[in-house]
This record gives C-alpha cells, sequence and structure tokens, in this order.
C-alpha cells in the first residue's frame, strides 16, 4: 500500500466517530460575548476634519446607522458596530462579524440600529458572506417608516480604479460615543491576501466595523473591517464591490429566522474548497538546508518568517521557519477558520553529542499540542505511523478535530519529525482548521510529499 494511503485507511473510520460526538455543553448564564475584535488605532487625538470631510459627512449622516447587537429579555448590549443604507427601501450593509451573534444564537440575542438624528429600530438579517464578512439587514416591518425617504450610499462603478494616495474617507461609531468621520489615504490592495483587501491609511476604531468608506464623491468604495491577523494599528477595508454584489443577489432574500449554521457549513466549504486546490496546485520551495529538503510554500498568499540559533540553546543549532495565511474566516468570538500555516525547526545538535541531543528533539516532538474538546470543537483523534518518503525516514503524526455545529468540517494538524541521524533532525508541522476530511487527506498528502533528502544527500 502506497505510504500516504495509510492515513486515510487509518482515518476513515474517523470522521463517522466524531459525527457522534456529545453536543456541547450550553453557554454559561451571562457569558455574552464582547464586540468582536476591531482593528485598534493610537490613542492619540485624530487631527481635525477638512471641509471636504465635513461636506461628505454632511451628505452621508442620514444613510449611516449605528448596529447594536442586544441580549433577548433586556437591553443590554452585547456588541456595537455600524452599517448604512444600499437601497431606497431600507437595505443595510455591515460586517458579519457585527451581526454573528444574532445569526447563530437568534433565540439569545436581537439586533437594533440608531441613526444620527437618535431614531432607532428593530433589524432584520436578510443574508450574509462569511468569506468577506459581510451581512446585509433591513429594518423590521414595524420600525420600516423610520428608514423611509433617508436615500441611500451609491458604490463606485468598477471601472473607476482608485489610485494609491487617493484621499478617501471611513464613517462610523467607534467605541459607542458618536458618529464620526475619519479622513485617510487608498494605498492598493493588501499583498500575498488569498481575497482582495483594501489597505486603507486611517485609523478605523472598534465599532466602526461595518461602515462605509467612501470617495470624495461620497460612493463607497469599501466597508471597515476587522479579523484580521497581526493587524497592530493596521485598517484593513472589504473592497465596495463584494458588499454591491452581496446586495444584488440578496434582492428577493427573506428574514433569516434559526441559526445560520447550516448556511456558514455551505459557504465554508466552498470556500475550503478553493484554497485547498491553490494550495496543492503550487510547487514547494525549497528551505535551503544542505541536508534535508522541507516544505516551505510559496508566499502567495502567506507569509513568512524565519529565525536561527539563540545564545540560550547551549549548544544546540536550529533554524526556524513560519509561513501563515493573515486572513481567516470570522466565525464567532472564539472560532476562525479557513487559514493555513506551515512551520518546521532543523536541529544541529553535533555539539551536544548523541544522547544529549535525543533529550531535546524528543522534548520539542512531545511538547507540540493538539486540540482539545471544547464548546465548538471535540478534541483530537491522531494517528502515528512511520512514512519513508524518498528513502528519508519519517515520524508523522495526524491529528483531526471536529467543530460541533459544521458537520464535515475539520481541523487538521500533521506533525513530522526526520528519524535518520542520532544528532540531526528536522520538525515541521501543518495546521489547517476548517476543511472536509478529503481535503484534510489531501492536505497531508502534498505536506508529506514536501519532505526528501537534498539532491547533496541523494549523491552520498
Amino acid at each position: 500500500m502506497h505510504p500516504f494511503l495509510k492515513f486515510a485507511v487509518l482515518l476513515a473510520a474517523f470522521a463517522a466517530s466524531l459525527a457522534q460526538a456529545a453536543p456541547p455543553p450550553p453557554p454559561s448564564p451571562g457569558a455574552a460575548a464582547s464586540a468582536p475584535g476591531a482593528v485598534q488605532a493610537p490613542a492619540a487625538n485624530q487631527a481635525p476634519v477638512s471641509a471636504t470631510a465635513r461636506r461628505i459627512y454632511e451628505r452621508a449622516r442620514g444613510q449611516l446607522l449605528q448596529i447594536r447587537t442586544l441580549l433577548k429579555t433586556q437591553d443590554s448590549q452585547a456588541s456595537v458596530g455600524s452599517g448604512f443604507l444600499v437601497s431606497e427601501d431600507g437595505r443595510i450593509i455591515t460586517n458579519y462579524h457585527v451581526v454573528s451573534q444574532v445569526a447563530l444564537e437568534p433565540e439569545r440575542y436581537r439586533l437594533r440600529f440608531a441613526t444620527t438624528d437618535g431614531k432607532e429600530g428593530a433589524l432584520e438579517l436578510l443574508d450574509f458572506d462569511v468569506r468577506r464578512d459581510l451581512a446585509i439587514l433591513r429594518a423590521a416591518p414595524a420600525d420600516a417608516k423610520v428608514l423611509e425617504g433617508r436615500g441611500a450610499l451609491a458604490f463606485r462603478p468598477r471601472t473607476e480604479a482608485l489610485s494609491k494616495g487617493d484621499r478617501i474617507y471611513s464613517l462610523g461609531n467607534p467605541h459607542d460615543v458618536a458618529f464620526s468621520i475619519v479622513e485617510g489615504n487608498y494605498n492598493g490592495l493588501v499583498e500575498r491576501s488569498f481575497d482582495p483587501l483594501i489597505y486603507y491609511a486611517g485609523s478605523i476604531n472598534a465599532g466602526m466595523s461595518g461602515g462605509p468608506v467612501v470617495d470624495e464623491d461620497g460612493r463607497v468604495v469599501g466597508i471597515n473591517v476587522s479579523a484580521m491577523f497581526f493587524a497592530q494599528q493596521m485598517s484593513f477595508l472589504v473592497p465596495g464591490s463584494f458588499a454591491e454584489d452581496l446586495y444584488q443577489r440578496s434582492r428577493d432574500a427573506k428574514p433569516i429566522t434559526g441559526a445560520v449554521w447550516p448556511r456558514l457549513r455551505q459557504q465554508l466549504t466552498a470556500y475550503q474548497d478553493e484554497l485547498t486546490q491553490r494550495f496543492i496546485s503550487q510547487p514547494w520551495r525549497s528551505a535551503g538546508h544542505g541536508r534535508y529538503q522541507l516544505p516551505v510554500p510559496q508566499e502567495e498568499f502567506m507569509r513568512c518568517w524565519g529565525s536561527g540559533s539563540a545564545t540560550e540553546t547551549k549548544g544546540l543549532d536550529f533554524q526556524r521557519s513560519q509561513c501563515r495565511m493573515d486572513h481567516a474566516l470570522f466565525i464567532n468570538g472564539g472560532l476562525q477558520l479557513g487559514y493555513l500555516d506551515v512551520s518546521h525547526e532543523i536541529y544541529d545538535g553535533k555539539k551536544l553529542g548523541a544522547l544529549r541531543f535525543a533529550q531535546q528533539y524528543s522534548n520539542s516532538f512531545r511538547n507540540e499540542r493538539f486540540a482539545r474538546p471544547s464548546k465548538t470543537s471535540t478534541g483530537s483523534f491522531c494517528k502515528e505511523e512511520f512514512v519513508d518518503r524518498a528513502g528519508l525516514p519519517l515520524r508523522a503524526v495526524v491529528c483531526l478535530s471536529a467543530y460541533r455545529k459544521l458537520e464535515g468540517i475539520y481541523a487538521l494538524s500533521v506533525l513530522v519529525t526526520t528519524v535518520d541521524s542520532s544528532t540531526e533532525g528536522a520538525l515541521g508541522r501543518f495546521n489547517a482548521p476548517g476543511v472536509s476530511f478529503e481535503n484534510a487527506l489531501k492536505l497531508t498528502s502534498h505536506y508529506l510529499e514536501g519532505f526528501a533528502w537534498t539532491q547533496k544527500e541523494q549523491k552520498q
């Protein structure tokens, strides 16, 4: 049997067994989530806005809304965000993460809006796009008249591309303090992002998520967004075209009254299929090591960082590399899925000798941790095998953890170590939270194929 197929055989029964996992414990009383983490801005005072910014705010203030998530049975708010009107009949665009609590637990939460002139009302969720962190709402029938006659913000035509340095303006209600406008600049799309994101040179605070970013003519070019890895004091926008697409395909949508887990699963399944296919179609790069060929991904939609031996290693020389996608899909405040993480460490213990090296090398393997049972997922089910990869002996552990409310979606972790030398070795790890069982097998096989001897070692 092909060595990679052993994992498929060993893990095949696992998918069925996890489906029988016990349901998660009920939420703890009073454990309402706080507002999802938005990009934080410096505490320094903003510079006075320009006459153009004042004009834009006055024109857009009628279409600007605050979106509040409240507990079902009381007026205590669980999170706040922003939104804006995109149609004369009261359709509203915001972020998915702004309304995620209501989307996933409608029996516990409800939505309210507030206008810049102090009017309020209830909201209904019509549709969402978890991949782009977008949602579309409308006022509940009893409060629809509150939003009548306010107009709608138009989207900038896609044929009119922005240039780096163009002035753009972000609107929203930061920290539930007051509606505001922030001046900034368009800085192009984020490099090495799986999906397009706009890099905005302007400070966006928590509570502004879901608000519009407009050009000098007041046309929407992007939507304030968060849920980014490594995003400290940096601002990112979802391109307005994705919000326009969601609005167009949701024209006839009916209000969503139940939890959206099945619809969310459908969107996540389609996304991870595309992510897996694009990732495994890319060849591995070289780690530049003289002995081992190790799987280092392309940086098309990942960023790689490296480090070397520190002075406190006491004779153990090592090199470390980690490559990770910056962006993840926000599911709820405690669950982000749909990203890939690849890392390795290369050890040289010739200065230590075989015994001391074996102890430290084994400790590195044992220190790796896998998922434990939680409200959102089962514990990890792991299988270990020794694999021969083009003559290089490997010890491989493959682990899967199932998401309790996302049937057929798993967190994959693969841990690999070389076992060919008493004083040298390499340890690699691959993580893919939010993939199907079939794609977990494809990704495992692809990752193992990245290990081999270097051509230099093969000739010896």
